[in-house]
């Protein structure tokens, strides 16, 4: 009888393996729009990647009005404070500019190894989409594993983070008529950016300010969203060059999770589209129900971020944001990292829990436990960070 069992689970165990969901029709990331086959990094910068982005502009993210304005200006919000026992430096910087119609400006928090005194230290910008309050705590009052500022200072990385919502609400309803959309548009057209691009764009006005503080090296320093915060961080690697990682944490839908791919218990583009419009520019509901046929897909956002670092990541038990879908990403993503000579993902199949592929220059780990950014999926983002030469000595 116990070999009957065994003989059965593990028939059991074979059929489960292969009633798992595999892409299907994914659409080709290394052909051109004229059919040429992208064979060559000159090819890939001039013509394909140029030919992606102008997809993902018009028809999902919406396009920008402006990247750095003019008017882009930084001051100290807070006097320097040494916190941490004395283990970092903290700082707080008001960003602030004008638009045609409007003002703004919004505050952050750095915190920065004292070592930095030595040699800059790398680090990351977190978009934080939860209450600020409760996650980012400049004060350390409130201390979460959603930004564990004390564990990054100690591995020798620069921790900043900001409220996404002090760049533009979270609010379906407003439309995108508040925050940095108000400085430039009194309405908004098909193609206007969503309230992701927004997000993104206060990334990179972090690391505008990155790039003049003497402790920092601007050269090595990623961004990390989870959730929408995730999909907000993807959309930062790929439209600012500067970053040099992405961390993308359980992104799902319009994320890092590929379209075409038949997962029933995972988001899908009508219901992101219905419950969060103002994510995305208005052109993106079209492909309501139709993700088997889009002629464009979430891996393609991925490898806009060549030859740079991405590292993606997804939870055991986070269905909603479509797990194989997610890795799938990174592996139909890859090709774009093989025509500058380095490796994508280096894999053998979809990992197990607790596993990490981190071998190539796009990492993929699999955290076990639910949607959510801990310190976990932190010290994998760390050590792939370590693994690429970040740390420092």
């Amino acid at each position: 009888m116990k070999t009957t069992m065994t003989i059965l689970s593990a028939f059991a165990a074979v059929a489960a393996l292969a009633a798992e969901p595999e892409p299907k029709n994914v659409p080709e990331l290394m052909t051109t729009k004229s059919g040429e086959k992208v064979t060559s990094v000159e090819t890939w910068e001039k013509v394909r990647r140029p030919e992606l982005m102008e997809i993902f502009l018009e028809n999902e993210y919406g396009r920008r009005p402006v990247e750095r304005p003019d008017s882009l200006s930084f001051e100290t919000a807070e006097p320097d404070k040494l916190m941490m026992d004395g283990k970092a430096i903290r700082k707080r910087i008001r960003v602030s500019w004008k638009g045609p119609l409007a003002s703004q400006s919004f505050v952050f928090t750095a915190f920065i190894p004292v070592t930095a005194k030595e040699r800059p230290a790398p680090g990351f910008i977190l978009i934080c989409n939860r209450p600020a309050a409760a996650n980012i705590d400049p004060e350390r009052v409130n201390k979460s594993e959603f930004w564990p500022a004390e564990e990054i200072v100690a591995r020798g990385y620069a921790a900043l983070a900001f409220w996404n919502g002090d760049v533009a609400p979270d609010d379906a309803k407003g439309k995108c008529s508040k925050g940095v959309h108000a400085c430039w548009a009194k309405k908004r057209t098909a193609n206007s950016w969503g309230a992701l691009s927004a997000w993104a764009w206060g990334a990179s006005r972090v690391l505008d300010w990155v790039e003049t503080e003497p402790l920092l090296d601007a050269k090595h320093f990623g961004v990390v969203g989870h959730s929408r915060g995730g999909k907000t961080a993807l959309l930062a690697g790929a439209l600012d060059t500067r970053f040099a990682m992405a961390c993308v944490n359980d992104s799902g839908c319009s994320g890092a999770k590929l379209n075409h791919i038949e997962l029933p218990k995972s988001e899908s583009i009508d219901r992101i589209t219905k419950t969060f419009p103002h994510w995305f520019c208005l052109n993106y509901r079209k492909f309501a129900g139709k993700e088997f046929e889009m002629d464009f897909d979430q891996h393609m956002l991925v490898a806009l971020v060549a030859p740079r670092a991405v590292a993606i990541a997804s939870a055991s038990k986070d269905s909603w944001a479509g797990q194989r879908g997610e890795y799938y990403s990174a592996v139909f993503a890859s090709p774009a990292w093989e025509l500058y000579g380095k490796k994508g993902l280096v894999s053998s199949g979809f990992p197990k829990p607790d596993e990490a592929r981190q071998e190539g220059t796009v990492s993929y780990h699999f955290r076990p436990g639910i949607h959510n950014l801990t310190l976990h999926d932190w010290n994998r983002y760390m050590d792939f960070a370590d693994r690429l030469g970040w740390k420092r000595p």
